[in-house]
């Protein structure tokens, strides 16, 4: 039997969701954590998690593909597509287990259903055995978000996926046409370019990962079609005609209209917050645009109710989430040293091949900003390890304040960065300046070698370039 009073309920279990429960029974608050669906939320079921396990296999392929490349013999090569997707949603099944694991050894109650609120400090809870109510001092929304679907561009899961179905192919499109260049778009671009598609991205705004830094950017767009994928930036997606087994599209840049025809097409323009059927209705909180809104302690306008992760709008990524998750609890339970959110101090990863890792300002941000800058650049094809490992392409790129020596942005692009990231991360959450960066020793030969020059390199001072 379900209780019916807590000191903490949370709506959605998703990478928000559950750590802001775990942590709020280590807090010794009475937790409850409601989820309709899969624990784990989209990022492990439907997004980041199956996602890199597919990625996995297209680097395995690639790599048994170029074996002679390391002096190796690989005959027959092929793809199984099955089992690769097979492979995938056995990761996170068993990752999703693990979630389980944890909730219950940390004493979370999980009750399953959908929750409403139902005003003070009540929620409504709705199951296939019928419904029910519970009540707690603290609520907190981690609904999370869906995919954004524009009206007369919308989805079937047939011929015209999101990437819920870009996630179980059952055979390779011949000709997949990708709708939105951030790093979902992105990824499904390397995957399916990977294994045999004839991929075309098309991105509205004037460049792929638009929220990036130019110049990565850039690199990241050559580098994708030397590969064989077709990237049109400022290009529209305008109309859809579904024909047997094919889409028919239109297409417009700058003015002028075509058609194309393809397989399937994904749809990966975005995603919007869980808001509806919440019951904010019979609340305060208010909605903008579709996000909560919320203060530095994730508060909404009804007392005693919070919201965190995507539903609080961007960016949307799981660790902001899971972050958030921790800052909520934590000001609600009355821990020391809590801080507010630094939106500036959160890493970005892009796993395309090569990755895309970004943290802070951009340099177009940084001078628009009227910082006087220093900038760093060291290449991928200077370092060792790289080398070694076959993965030449990329480049590290470093933005300093040049009066104060504050690092202001780090920008990446090659193997690995997407692990690399977190060492400027670091630096940055302890305001390290570019001389204790300069003074530290990093191992040799590795890739974070890199990290170091490219420091040394804003202020004239690299060694191996």
């Amino acid at each position: 039997m379900v209780e019916k009073s807590y000191d903490l309920v949370v709506v959605g279990g998703g990478p928000g969701g559950y750590v802001a429960a775990i942590r709020g029974a280590q807090l010794g608050l009475k937790t409850a954590l409601v989820e309709r669906e899969h624990l784990g939320g989209i990022c492990l079921n439907w997004g980041c998690i199956p996602t890199k396990a597919l990625l996995r296999s297209a680097e395995v392929y690639r790599l048994m593909k170029t074996s002679a490349d390391f002096g190796l013999t690989a005959e027959k090569v092929a793809v199984d597509l099955e089992a690769i997707v097979k492979r995938s949603r056995g990761v996170s099944a068993q990752l999703q287990g693990g979630v389980e694991y944890l909730l219950k050894k940390n004493g979370v109650t999980v009750i399953e259903g959908e929750a409403s609120l139902a005003g003070g400090g009540s929620l409504k809870i709705t199951a296939e055995s019928g419904s029910d109510e519970i009540s707690a001092k603290h609520i907190i929304l981690a609904t999370g978000a869906r995919p954004l679907q524009i009206k007369g561009l919308e989805a079937d899961g047939e011929l015209i996926w999101t990437y819920k179905e870009a996630l179980v192919p059952t055979q390779l499109p011949e000709r997949l046409l990708i709708v939105g260049g951030g790093a979902i778009g992105l990824e499904f671009a390397s995957f399916y370019n990977e294994l045999g598609s004839q991929v075309t991205l098309v991105e509205a705004l004037p460049q792929i990962l638009p929220a990036g830094d130019v110049e990565i950017s850039g690199m990241l767009r050559e580098e994708l079609e030397n590969q064989g994928i077709k990237i049109a930036t400022s290009t529209y997606l305008r109309e859809m005609d579904k024909q047997g087994d094919f889409v028919a599209v239109t297409l417009e840049t700058d003015g002028q209209t075509r058609q194309e025809s393809f397989d399937r097409v994904l749809l990966a323009m975005g995603v919007v917050g869980n808001v509806e059927d919440i019951g904010l209705e019979n609340t305060k909180v208010k909605v903008e645009r579709g996000v909560i809104q919320v203060d530095k302690w994730l508060c909404t306008d009804e007392p005693g109710v919070y919201a965190i992760g995507d539903v609080v709008g961007a960016p949307c990524l799981a660790h902001k989430a899971s972050h958030e998750g921790c800052i909520c609890v934590e000001k609600i339970a009355g821990a020391k040293s809590v801080h507010p959110l630094e939106l500036n101090r959160i890493p970005y990863c892009t796993y395309t091949h090569p990755q895309v890792a970004t943290i802070g300002l951009t340099e177009d941000q940084a001078q628009e900003q009227g910082y006087k800058i220093k900038v760093g650049r060291f290449p991928f094809a200077a370092n060792g390890k790289a080398i070694a490992l076959g993965e030449a392409a990329g480049m590290i790129k470093t933005i300093f304040d040049d009066e104060r020596g504050e690092l202001l942005g780090a920008h990446m692009i090659g193997a690995e960065v997407t692990e690399l990231i977190q060492g400027y991360s670091i630096a940055m959450n302890l305001e390290t300046t570019e001389e204790e960066l300069m003074h530290n020793i990093f191992a040799h030969p590795t890739l974070s070698e890199m990290m170091h020059e490219s420091v040394l390199a804003a202020f004239d001072k690299a060694i191996h370039v």
